[in-house]
């Protein structure tokens, strides 16, 4: 420690304290660091083009050359970082990343590497990593695609059931069930389960 302050204290070339208890170094590289009051610091590169503000707090702000703006909160352990483009990333202490698009489009991805999209006109779309994919429509209805091939479609009328072989089952809001083979079969049972067709 005594050796850095030392270090330190030979790279300052010119220290200035202002009446509001700020101080600002000038460092031999040309970097400046304004220390105020509260504790804060604020860096800025020997080019002007890098500011990095730490808080008294842990937090840490960070303005890129790119002009990318990553703001560490430090109580959370979770990092934003701002594009110039609009694209916001979060990144939680969890591993779990959540990716905010200027369109309104959201993209999060789970620590078990599940991905969520939210898109602006209503759609969500969620992409497990067994290779399911649910798509859930603004009205409600979702449809269910498995890795096997199979396919489920749910809405307010009915519940289906697709399978690779071509068959398809269906459960009606009312309790009756058909059932179409990939044979050509056809059977209709009612909302008590009796069988109405078989043909």
């Amino acid at each position: 420690l005594h050796q850095e302050r030392r270090k330190h204290e030979e790279e300052v070339q010119e220290k200035i304290e202002y009446h509001d208890g700020k101080v600002e170094e000038v460092l031999s590289d040309g970097r400046r660091i304004l220390t105020f009051r509260d504790g804060t610091k604020k860096e800025i590169s020997s080019d002007k083009r890098m500011t990095t503000i730490s808080f008294s707090n842990g937090d840490v702000k960070k303005i890129m050359p790119d002009q990318r703006v990553i703001y560490y909160y430090a109580d959370a352990q979770t990092t934003h970082t701002a594009y110039p483009d609009g694209l916001e990333v979060l990144q939680f202490p969890n591993n779990q990343i959540e990716k905010h698009y200027p369109d309104g489009t959201q993209e999060i991805v789970f620590p078990d590497h599940t991905v969520k999209c939210l898109y602006s006109d209503g759609l969500k779309e969620t992409f497990f990593p067994d290779g399911t994919v649910v798509k859930v429509e603004k009205n409600g209805d979702k449809i269910v695609v498995f890795s096997d091939g199979q396919r489920e479609i749910h809405t307010a009328q009915f519940r289906r059931r697709e399978y690779p072989d071509g068959t398809v089952k269906t459960v009606f809001c009312n309790g009756r069930q058909e059932t179409k083979y990939s044979t050509g079969r056809v059977q209709i049972k009612d909302g008590e389960g009796n069988l109405i067709l078989d043909k």
